[in-house]
């Protein structure tokens, strides 16, 4: 017994780094690389699962990671001793906390990179007597339950650290999760997204501030005067890095072209930066992490080295490494040591303290700031969630021997809860106005009785190669001889993530598109919101850049909701394949297919999918040498009908000829096509009534004009509608309708692609092989 008592206090010996492998004798787990491979593989396998199963509940990442960790620790499957000796092994402690806190490192270095000092200067009388209220009333009653837990749980601790440490843990704003938050629910753009982010980033650095003074204020040292020092210095760093580090970057940033790749020697450089600033802090007494922080909201936002410099660094550090600090963080974790009706008063207590201060002191200066009380209540949500700063917080209390076990799992359940209930509470008290009915409005199709009135139109795009197509397209439909002109609306689909890059991106989208930093400089804004500027000033077209970042799932909402916003009497989407050097068609990325075919489904106003074949080439034909054919295809019905429209507006271009095609059936055909029931025959006879009179209509407005041919062409089975569609699409664009009407159409039973329609799916198939871009054509209706 004395000497297992003995051993079992000896510290264990340092692994090795590798084995020789099992067939040698060694056991990989008794080794540093292979068992921090194996810890580092179960903590993604684990914190993505839980991501994936909390997914529907639209809670951020962090919530999985941090109770992944809480489940690996001692509260969960740590209990199994076995398990934990095996997998978390005491000797394996050191190189996990190691590697975990290089990836905290770097997590928080990108974390600055998200704060721009410049917006933080701009912040409103407003916004800063809410962020003060957010901090200053938490605060106050975290320091009030600090002497509530220093009688009961934390007795015999440092008590102005602790007093401190509390006070900082109670009133936090994770930055981070808080951004991710607004932008899952779609509230960047809100008044209540820009003051919560406003008044978080003030929050934020106020937070870092006072916990700078609660580490300086836990160290070893009796004498007041070590902290003073330890203070003072970090300051002095703070000063030093506001002078030293904004110039270099600059010129770094300077010497980045747009388009052109950034030189690996300035990544590198970045990073050991980053290094040497968490060296100093942690050799001055502060946390290495406040280092990387400082350089991060330190260097220059503009300009392409940023993101280049997020890009390489984000998904190692977020993907791989950050995980085992909430593993390292969950070791800590002993849920069972809150035990008995006491302690689990003082966790009620402490979330009670918590969200009170947080969402009443919010509040209150809300609604004395004029704040509508549904926005007011929404701020004061959305400034009570935590998050990976908190445990960052809490865990260097435990470690300072500040906090003590059961104390630091209370602190850690509280960031879990207050988090988890910001989302469901915000949706639950405030709608966003993009989710509010969208108001009926005058013009939703292209065919219109005034075509001289103003035709809005919303192209999106999803990457650079979607844009000279695009801006071509918009040329053709300027309608020269129309008074109203055009008014085109450009979106960027942007899918949104949690990585720091796209919340980068967010943060420089305003309502218009461009980065709110670059409003009177848009030389320096998106290179692709850069084309279309540049087109605005050569044509005099009124083009209106717009970037939209949503998620996979909501994209079509927001561009339904935008197109209603506008009044946009068309959506132009590209469709989710490209052409590739030999002819044949791509997938860009599956997901836009549903993407597509939700806007189709739920559009306020006609939808035109774009088969991109090259429309004028790769780059924009100014309008003296635009030389395009186009086809229209017809059929009959409302879709077709919209499609004539658009290629007849398209014809008033003096470069474009236009050949409207329309198919009839042979009088005396025995073929395939057989007269079909397409319904009643009153509504038969209106639908054939409505196309007659749609095209008498466009054939007297085009007959003396020679760019327009109209013919019409019997077919008496679907061989010869192929056969003479093929004939007729050697040109530059054919316009169809995705469900054209009568038996020809119905002939062609074909729908590879239900978002195109069959004749759309025949173009872009094989069996009619074309160079000729296709616009497929849905008119609404309104239901």
């Amino acid at each position: 017994m004395v000497t297992n008592a003995t051993s079992a206090s000896v510290c264990p010996p340092p692994m090795k780094p590798t084995s020789n492998g099992v067939f040698q004798g060694d056991n990989p787990l008794d080794f540093a690389l292979p068992m921090a491979i194996l810890q580092i593989c179960l903590v993604f396998v684990v914190t993505r699962g839980l991501a994936y199963i909390i997914r529907p509940l639209r809670q951020p990442r962090v919530i999985a990671e941090i109770v992944g960790g809480i489940l690996l620790g001692p509260s969960a499957l740590g209990r199994n001793k076995s398990y934990l000796n095996a997998v978390f092994p005491s000797k394996s402690l050191t190189v996990l906390d190691t590697l975990a806190n290089i990836g905290l490192l770097f997590f928080l270095f990108l974390a600055g990179l998200e704060l721009d000092p410049r917006s933080l200067r701009q912040t409103g009388k407003q916004t800063l007597a809410i962020a003060i209220a957010g901090i200053s009333v938490p605060f106050a009653l975290g320091i009030g339950s600090s002497f509530v837990l220093k009688e009961t749980i934390a007795k015999g601790i440092n008590g102005t650290a602790f007093l401190v440490f509390m006070g900082v843990a109670l009133s936090i704003t994770a930055f981070p999760v808080l951004a991710r938050i607004l932008a899952e629910l779609k509230l960047l753009t809100t008044n209540v997204g820009r003051m919560a982010m406003s008044a978080a980033a003030v929050n934020d650095i106020a937070a870092w501030i006072l916990l700078a003074l609660a580490v300086a204020l836990s160290g070893n040292s009796e004498s007041p005067l070590v902290s003073l020092w330890v203070f003072l210095c970090g300051c002095g760093f703070v000063l030093c890095s506001i002078i030293i580090v904004p110039p270099i970057f600059k010129r770094i940033t300077q010497r980045c072209n747009e388009g052109e790749p950034v030189d690996e020697i300035y990544i590198c450089a970045t990073l050991v930066v980053v290094l040497a600033g968490g060296f100093v802090t942690d050799a001055i007494g502060i946390h290495a992490m406040f280092g990387a922080f400082v350089v991060g909201v330190l260097i220059p936002k503009d300009g392409p080295f940023t993101r280049a410099l997020v890009e390489k660094v984000e998904d190692l550090v977020s993907g791989i490494f950050l995980p085992l600090y909430f593993v390292s963080s969950g070791l800590k974790t002993n849920i069972f040591a809150i035990h008995g009706l006491q302690s689990w008063g003082i966790l009620a207590l402490v979330i009670f303290t918590a969200c009170f201060g947080k969402i009443v002191g919010t509040v209150v200066v809300s609604l004395f700031c004029k704040v509508p009380l549904k926005e007011a209540l929404a701020l004061g949500f959305l400034m009570n969630s935590k998050g990976l700063v908190e445990l960052i917080v809490l865990n260097i209390g435990k470690d300072r021997k500040v906090l003590n076990d059961q104390t630091f799992a209370i602190m850690v359940l509280m960031a879990v809860f207050t988090t988890f209930i910001t989302t469901p509470l915000v949706m639950a008290v405030y709608k966003p106005a993009r989710r509010a009915k969208i108001d009926d409005y005058k013009y939703k199709t292209i065919a219109r009785k005034n075509t001289n009135s103003q035709l809005r139109i919303l192209c999106c795009f999803h990457n650079a190669r979607n844009i000279p197509s695009m801006i071509n397209l918009i040329e053709a439909s300027r309608g020269i001889q129309k008074s109203g002109g055009i008014c085109v609306y450009t979106m960027h689909l942007r899918e949104f993530s949690e990585r720091s890059s796209t919340i980068l991106m967010v943060h420089k989208a305003r309502k218009n598109g461009l980065p709110f930093w670059n409003k009177d400089r848009p030389s320096d804004a998106d290179h692709l919101i850069v084309a279309f500027e540049a087109y605005h000033q050569l044509s005099q077209v009124s083009v209106k850049p717009m970037t939209e970042i949503s998620s996979m799932a909501d994209m079509h909402v927001d561009i339904c909701a935008t197109a209603g916003g506008k009044k946009a009497a068309v959506i132009i989407l590209p469709f989710h394949k490209h052409q590739r050097l030999d002819g044949s068609l791509e997938t860009t990325r599956t997901d836009f297919k549903y993407v597509n075919r939700r806007v189709l489904e739920n559009a306020p106003c006609s939808v035109g999918i774009l088969v991109d074949r090259g429309l004028g080439g790769t780059s924009h034909i100014s309008a003296s040498n635009v030389s395009y054919s186009i086809t229209v295809l017809f059929f009959g019905g409302s879709d077709d009908r919209e499609a004539l429209a658009y290629g007849a507006r398209m014809a008033e271009h003096p470069g474009i000829r236009l050949v409207v095609l329309r198919f009839v059936v042979e009088p005396s055909t025995t073929g395939d096509i057989v007269r079909v029931d397409v319904g009643e025959s009153s509504s038969s006879s209106k639908l054939v009534s409505e196309d007659e009179e749609f095209l008498n209509e466009f054939k007297a407005k085009v007959a003396n004009d020679d760019s327009v041919t109209y013919e019409e062409k019997a077919v008496k089975d679907a061989a010869g509608t192929v056969a003479v569609i093929c004939e007729f699409t050697h040109c530059n664009l054919v316009l169809v309708g995705r469900s054209p009407q009568g038996e020809v159409a119905y002939a062609l039973k074909r729908n590879e692609y239900p978002e195109l329609g069959p004749i759309g799916s025949l173009l872009v198939s094989q069996d009619c092989p074309t160079i000729a871009s296709v616009l497929v054509m849905q008119q609404y209706q309104h239901q």
